[in-house]
């Protein structure tokens, strides 16, 4: 398996994106080189494509993957894409703020410590479906690690398609996610035109 050892700030700053995306409070103070070049076009739809892969942590072939079922839908791609990425299980459970970040979340996922509908799922790409209820598992619910990031995700205010009962971990899916809930900030027009070159 795969493991993304890249520096966050800086990958944050190289993409021009804010670190509250991906869980992070912290801001750099440091300025990219690159800030004033001019960008060609190409340039900026593979920075909107990278920010999507930076910040739901998924790597090239599964995010071409994810394209490809996105076109397969009815509508939008670009809107598909998102919603297709905003469903994957580890970005689900740091919506509902039971992880600090998506790269903590995942690994909670991959430590089976998530049921979907009373079934333990390991597997961080799992996309949820309307209905579903999450929460963690009863064994972990009482250790440590949770109290300190419920402490720290508290004031994290949870989508409205999602309904969240924070003190006994656990939570579903009211409804999927529409466009205007994602609030990430990535132009996923200029990822369908990178594509469908």
């Amino acid at each position: 398996m795969a493991v993304n050892r890249v520096p966050v700030l800086k990958r944050c700053r190289s993409l021009g994106l804010d670190p509250i995306y991906i869980g992070i409070d912290k801001k750099s103070n440091r300025v990219s080189k690159r800030a004033n070049k001019k960008m060609s076009e190409y340039g900026s739809q593979l920075r909107e494509k990278q920010k999507a892969k930076f910040i739901y942590g998924v790597l090239e072939r599964p995010f071409r993957n994810y394209y490809a079922k996105a076109s397969r839908m009815r509508g939008q791609v670009g809107e598909n894409l998102m919603i297709l990425l905003e469903r994957r299980l580890d970005n689900v459970v740091f919506r509902m703020g039971f992880g600090r970040t998506r790269r903590e979340t995942r690994q909670i996922v991959g430590h089976k410590n998530v049921l979907v509908n009373g079934k333990c799922v390991n597997i961080p790409s799992y996309l949820v479906k309307a209905g579903d209820v999450i929460e963690i598992r009863e064994k972990s619910k009482s250790s440590a690690r949770y109290k300190e990031v419920i402490e720290q995700t508290g004031g994290r205010i949870a989508p409205a398609w999602l309904d969240v009962d924070i003190d006994n971990l656990k939570g579903s899916i009211k409804s999927l996610p529409t466009r205007e809930e994602i609030d990430v900030p990535v132009d996923e027009l200029l990822i369908v035109e990178l594509y469908s070159k």
